[in-house]
């Protein structure tokens, strides 16, 4: 559900993002002659048991796949460790390039696929790792092996790794509300638009901008940068690494409406990165979401 609601809080398709999508739809034959262009960013979920093709596109005919159709919305895998390894490891160069080149002896065709992934996971096969109220029953080899389904480039592509704990049931019932989609969209429209404003361009945002760019123009304060700098050298970040943080700081700065990134925000960058996911200790269930 969580997922799902995601589109709501996402800001609105520009003319120029609106055409893209329909086009997509229409060359994969999804598109309703009598609606006009697609209005709402997309919201896809394939099962855990589809092919690569499905996913990345393919066939003779070569057709968009999953990330394609998901282009400028969300692409969420439930169960993430239930799909094959061989099938996660086709969305690397499409969750870099924002792109999936289809070469056949005829021709190479070329789909957008600049999505946002979206995917939940159970820490273990049984589901009850890290659940104070119903151990887990795995053996640590077992838990291993289906952690390691996530590889550590892909993992280390994935911006934010959230722990979500289990809800009581009294608390189901609760009345108390948080923030709406509506709050929540406001807030991240505004932030868009002060992206937009720095790179000068109505598509332009943090998760596009070069690393080498963004270092040099995300207003990192002094104290925010030594943090940054330190943690990468400790945690032994990648170079990829790096700059996704900085990326997750500077957004964490926009929604907060901070011109510069300080040390908090360098610090909760840092906190969403990924653990060891194939480590046998016992953790909660995770959602990962991109930045």
């Amino acid at each position: 559900m969580l997922a799902r609601r995601l589109p709501t809080i996402l800001p609105s398709l520009t003319d120029a993002e609106a055409l893209e999508v329909t086009a997509v739809h229409s060359v994969a034959g999804l598109l309703d002659a009598t609606a006009g262009a697609v209005a709402r960013r997309p919201f896809r979920a394939p099962h855990h048991s589809i092919s690569t093709a499905g996913l990345v596109g393919g066939g003779s005919a070569p057709r968009p796949g999953e990330v394609s159709l998901a282009h400028h919305g969300v692409l969420f895998l439930d169960e993430l460790l239930e799909f094959p390894r061989s099938v996660l490891e086709t969305l690397r160069q499409p969750m870099e390039d924002g792109h999936v080149t289809i070469a056949r002896a005829l021709a190479s065709v070329r789909f957008p696929a600049r999505f946002a992934l979206a995917a939940a996971m159970n820490p273990c096969p049984c589901g009850h790792a890290g659940d104070p109220a119903q151990p887990c029953i795995c053996p640590a080899a077992d838990v291993l092996r289906y952690r390691s389904r996530l590889s550590g480039p892909l993992a280390d592509r994935i911006d934010l790794h959230v722990t979500v704990p289990p809800i009581a049931l009294g608390d189901l019932d609760s009345r108390s509300r948080g923030e709406s989609s509506a709050v929540v969209r406001d807030r991240v429209e505004r932030a868009r638009i002060r992206q937009r404003a720095r790179f000068g361009d109505e598509r332009g945002c943090n998760a596009r901008a070069p690393g080498r760019w963004l270092e040099s123009h995300a207003a990192l304060a002094p104290a925010a940068r030594t943090l940054l700098t330190t943690a990468g050298e400790r945690l032994h970040l990648s170079a990829r690494a790096f700059h996704r943080v900085l990326r997750v700081a500077r957004t964490i700065a926009d929604l907060e409406g901070s011109a510069s990134v300080e040390t908090p925000h360098v610090a909760e960058a840092l906190g969403y990165r990924p653990r060891a996911v194939a480590a046998p200790e016992p953790q909660l269930p995770h959602a990962v979401l991109p930045g």
